[in-house]
């Protein structure tokens, strides 16, 4: 049985729609993302999931329980961390860990947790105190400390610098290791890349695709780059002729080449029979924004 199936799921505020007819499943064990712009309705899937909305339409299953009429067994199996979780100012670290372990019959070793997160220095420091950094990883404690067989995380790592973002990554696989099954709501393209074993694209408050990320990309033949500065003089028929090339632009001294397939060895053939060499070559293959952009029609960070 699969962990999590939400099954024709539909959600609407007023007239607007925000969650349009959304199926999928999670399987036990796997970091399962939903990757969408600002608006595509993730945040309200995973809240319906966790019971703290209630759809106007479909079904939830998580582990057999139905997130509103199994509330409270619900809350014993799931920790979830919002995507915009305040404490009050005043509230110190281990008296947070204190209150929400109180919620549960078998918590986690709280202290335990933090050691782990790299928290236990700041037991005595209040809310307002932390960096943000801190505040996602107590946050994560708290998501943890009810030993959960189901974590959701929302937008995890907004609002951190890049290096706080990469080591939230490390936790987040650190929470798969102990045997939990995670949800991972996000909009950063490189976080679902590195992390998810499958994801839901999702735009509109639809499903446009869903599969492994490597799977997304191949199943819409997405195209690549290379860049190169070519050493001596170069026809941009030499490329262009190529069936793998879609298209050959320069960009000052730089040259940037579009195409699919085995683009890489087609160019680099190409420039050696014309014994030109390739400086600062570089290859960019497909990524999930260009399989956004092929589902869609339209950038990852344009409006729908």
């Amino acid at each position: 049985m699969p962990a999590i199936v939400v099954s024709n799921l539909r959600m609407r505020y007023g007239r607007k729609v925000v969650v349009d007819d959304i199926s999928f499943d999670v399987r036990e064990g796997e970091i399962f993302g939903i990757l969408g712009p600002n608006g595509a309705g993730k945040t309200t899937t995973v809240e319906c999931i966790a019971g703290l909305r209630e759809p106007v339409g479909g079904s939830i299953s998580v582990y057999g329980l139905d997130p509103r009429r199994d509330a409270a067994e619900l809350r014993r199996i799931l920790g979830m961390q919002l995507q915009r979780s305040e404490l009050p100012d005043r509230l110190r670290v281990a008296e947070a860990m204190r209150l929400y372990a109180s919620f549960y019959d078998d918590s986690a070793d709280w202290r335990e947790l933090l050691a782990e997160l790299d928290l236990l220095d700041e037991l005595d420091s209040p809310f307002a105190a932390l960096s943000g950094g801190q505040r996602q990883r107590l946050s994560i404690a708290l998501a943890l400390v009810g030993n959960p067989r189901v974590a959701v995380l929302d937008e995890l790592t907004t609002g951190l610098d890049p290096a706080a973002r990469r080591d939230t990554w490390e936790l987040v696989e650190q929470i798969r290791a102990r045997g939990v099954t995670v949800v991972l709501v996000t909009h950063f393209m490189a976080e679902a890349e590195r992390l998810c074993d499958r994801l839901a694209l999702v735009d509109g408050g639809r499903i446009v695709a869903l599969d492994t990320p490597a799977g997304l990309v191949a199943g819409v033949g997405a195209e690549q780059r290379v860049r190169f500065r070519p050493t001596s003089p170069l026809d941009d028929r030499v490329l262009t002729a190529l069936p793998e090339v879609t298209s050959v632009e320069r960009r000052g001294p730089q040259v940037e080449v579009t195409g699919t397939g085995n683009l890489v060895y087609a160019v680099a053939s190409a420039l050696a029979r014309s014994r030109i060499v390739a400086a600062d070559l570089r290859a960019e293959p497909a990524s999930l924004e260009d399989a956004f952009l092929a589902l869609t029609g339209r950038r990852f960070d344009q409006p729908s």
